[in-house]
């Protein structure tokens, strides 16, 4: 994998695009109860506060009423972070995950998150939901090793199963608890 700061940028980037490409805030996503709007201010609502408590670095959250500039905003801060040669050595501390330096804790924790809900933002939209098939496969093989505390969190639904033969993408998927057949009303799936 690259350096921190480069892949935030790629996957930022990939989500931005399914962020610029959605047309209806209010449809339907594939998270229980939410819509396309929820899936962006889930990001842009626990990852600053999740940064402030752990490090005291402080970014605006967004108002949520408009999910777009909300992420552009995050994703810009987020990057700078990246960027700034003095955040570097920065500890983001926790008392789930204990220690660990700021670009490591952005990179495993909020850009995975980032990466597997462009799935959701992706299916909400009706959009291009393919994801990194390795990155699929390499989240997932770590996952499945914290996969009871993973569950207990209660962050994750029920594992979907799915075919001994599905791609990383559906196992990504299925086990994060979405049903990787999912597709928004009236829609269909684009992968």
């Amino acid at each position: 994998m690259s350096d921190a700061g480069e892949w935030h940028r790629k996957v930022a980037d990939a989500f931005t695009g399914r962020v610029r490409d959605t047309t209806d805030w209010d449809a339907p996503a594939p998270v229980d109860g939410w819509r396309a709007r929820d899936v962006v201010g889930h990001l842009t609502s626990w990852f600053p506060a999740f940064l402030a408590s752990g490090t005291g670095i402080e970014l605006t959250p967004g108002a949520g009423d408009d999910p777009a500039a909300d992420w552009t905003a995050q994703t810009a801060a987020v990057q700078k972070l990246l960027d700034d040669p003095a955040t570097a050595g920065v500890v983001l501390r926790n008392p789930h995950i204990g220690e660990m330096p700021l670009p490591d804790a952005i990179t495993n924790i909020y850009v995975s998150d980032v990466f597997m809900h462009t799935w959701d933002l992706a299916r909400a939209g009706g959009l291009d939901d393919r994801l990194d098939p390795e990155f699929c496969a390499q989240l997932l093989g770590g996952m499945e090793q914290m996969d009871e505390v993973l569950r207990s969190s209660g962050q994750y639904g029920p594992r979907v199963p799915v075919p001994d033969d599905a791609s990383p993408q559906d196992r990504l998927i299925g086990f994060i608890g979405r049903d990787p057949q999912w597709a928004r009303p009236g829609g269909s799936r684009t992968s």
